[in-house]
């Protein structure tokens, strides 16, 4: 069976937005996931190689999965909106996966800058069933949102991850309310460098557990 991969713009609120949906390649979808890329104004796009790790590892699991650019990425139009933006540009995205599978229970993913988004928007949205934080970035202090985050949350970070170093990003744990888990995965750096195949089978683990 051919694999279906469609590139798509949707029509965002400060523009159309470049998206990317692929579906798996030996059965019919039996999850929809919606994958959010890292920090725009730091180079993150859809097609960021954790991102593309992170899309194919869900899809070998039986997702379809539709990841996309945010407002100025690419040719997304629009401009970098401090987050807020785009959080409804991910919003956006994910009725695209709504209407397009609607009876397919929805998740949704994201590495670094694009982990908070995933899960911010996980907080607003009772239909996403479950998140995956890649990378979480424990920098950033301001986290309040998780105390509305009460769907299963699948962590996967790197040991020497700079952007929330371990010891750090433990202590954070501890405060996620149930469920939850966390996969280690021995890389060298934020990116898992050195490991994007232990990373990519990580991955492919969560999408199994429905």
């Amino acid at each position: 069976m051919a694999r279906k991969i469609e590139s798509l713009f949707l029509p965002g609120p400060a523009g159309r937005l470049e998206a990317l949906l692929e579906e798996p390649a030996e059965a019919a979808p039996r999850e929809a996931a919606l994958v959010c890329h890292p920090h725009p104004q730091y180079g993150g796009t859809m097609h960021n190689k954790v991102v593309y790790r992170l899309a194919r590892g869900l899809r070998k699991s039986g997702c379809v999965v539709l990841r996309f650019n945010y407002r100025g990425v690419n040719l997304s139009e629009g401009a970098y909106d401090n987050g807020l933006g785009e959080i409804e540009d991910a919003r956006v995205a994910l009725r695209e996966l709504q209407a397009r599978y609607p009876s397919l229970p929805l998740m949704i993913g994201g590495f670094s800058f694009g982990s908070r988004i995933a899960l911010r928007l996980t907080a607003q949205e009772r239909a996403i069933r479950r998140v995956v934080p890649v990378g979480f970035p424990t920098v950033i202090a301001e986290r309040a949102f998780m105390n509305d985050v009460q769907v299963p949350k699948f962590f996967i970070h790197s040991t020497h991850d700079n952007f929330g170093p371990r010891p750090e990003f433990e202590k954070f744990f501890a405060t996620v309310l149930e469920p939850k888990q966390v996969d280690w995965i021995e890389a060298e750096d934020h990116f898992f460098k050195g490991a994007l195949d232990e990373y990519e089978a990580a991955v492919i683990g969560v999408g199994a557990q429905r």
